[in-house]
């Protein structure tokens, strides 16, 4: 009787971890003894399942693609910023700072997140330094990333509405003052846990490392790192679509007069003295608007659609995190990696939309390959 009930509960605690993973992901049956006990080596015997099932398979294969994929795409705009010249300034050191915090999100970040979604039961078996380290990592570089997306779109929302005041030299130092902000606050929250006692990442009874459920924390640290940068992506994202619109509404009522004034009937000479003069100044105007309308355009669609996936990925995840401590209750554990990864996934999507909507981009990432050949 208490072999069978130890059987019992060793293959509920298997069957915890498989759900987890997937379906069937290890395959547990006692043995003659009554002792239950996983095939050795991982090899399943005829007529068993194998310990793990093809979707755990290509679920972990798919993380492992994907921090891959964010590690080298960041990489690349990174090593095109460094080699172009014409990359040195703004608002490219913007795109920069966005690609290191990303990049670090790949490099230090996901891989130890993906060995702590592998573990049994999710526990964290690499120590205490080593999680205060991850965590505190997590939080700076997942929040440098979110502040340096509104401090793109910000930087599009002054070119755009004040292309006249705003100057290089003001664009230069304004863009500096955002990296240097962005970085400092990220650090600011991610080490507050740290510095001034608020709540412990690790729990050394359940072996688990995550984020600081204090209550307190859990508002500074979500507002700081989310909804305040969303406040403003999303305010900013407003006032360039009202920019953009007043801007094509007045281009209009300018452009609209100017066939009765070329068209005069009346003394044809002074009308063909008005065509030649005002022609080409016309079509000047009307060419140099079109241009600057296209760009602008341009510019609202690109942080119209980074502010969007910025969201889409991020969101679900800081509700759960503000939501989860303030109300004492939590989510099941599935819901929680698919949201810390969707989050995650936004380090990727960065580089592919300010890149897609830069020709200058492409034609750098070409040149560099033709180099290399």
């Amino acid at each position: 009787m208490p072999r069978a009930m130890e059987a019992a509960n060793l293959s509920v605690a298997s069957t915890g971890v498989a759900l987890r993973l997937g379906p069937e992901a290890f395959s547990s049956s006692p043995n003659p003894s009554g002792v239950v006990g996983s095939t050795p080596g991982g090899a399943a015997p005829p007529g068993r399942e194998p310990p793990f099932s093809v979707f755990s398979v290509l679920v972990v294969t798919l993380l492992v693609l994907l921090i891959a994929a964010t590690f080298l795409w960041n990489l690349l705009v990174l090593v095109t910023i460094l080699r172009v010249r014409a990359f040195h300034r703004v608002p490219h050191n913007l795109v920069a700072s966005t690609a290191v915090s990303d990049v670090l999100v790949a490099a230090l970040v996901m891989p130890l997140s993906l060995v702590s979604e592998l573990s049994a039961g999710r526990r964290w078996l690499l120590g205490r330094s080593l999680c205060h380290v991850w965590i505190s990592f997590d939080v700076m570089c997942c929040t440098a990333s979110i502040w340096n997306v509104a401090a793109i779109a910000l930087d599009r929302y002054w070119t755009i509405t004040r292309h006249l005041q705003y100057t290089l030299r003001t664009r230069r130092r304004a863009s500096m003052l955002m990296i240097a902000l962005t970085w400092a606050l990220s650090a600011l929250i991610a080490l507050a846990p740290l510095l001034f006692g608020w709540g412990e990442a690790y729990d050394a009874r359940l072996q688990r490392c995550q984020v600081s459920q204090e209550p307190s924390y859990a508002v500074f640290s979500t507002c700081g790192a989310f909804y305040l940068p969303l406040g403003v992506v999303l305010f900013v994202y407003w006032k360039i679509y009202k920019a953009a619109k007043f801007r094509f509404g007045r281009r209009c009522r300018a452009v609209l007069p100017l066939p009765s004034t070329v068209q005069v009937k009346e003394a044809p000479q002074e009308a063909e003295m008005v065509f030649t003069a005002r022609r080409p100044m016309v079509a000047f105007q009307t060419s140099g608007a079109s241009w600057r309308e296209q760009k602008e355009k341009r510019a609202a669609v690109m942080v119209g659609i980074l502010i969007g996936v910025f969201v889409l990925c991020w969101i679900p995840f800081f509700l759960a995190e503000l939501i989860g401590p303030l109300c004492a209750c939590s989510l099941p554990p599935i819901w929680k990696s698919v949201f810390l990864w969707l989050g995650y996934s936004n380090s990727f999507f960065n580089p592919l939309i300010y890149t897609a909507f830069n020709k200058n981009y492409n034609n750098a990432f070409k040149n560099l390959f033709t180099r290399q050949r």
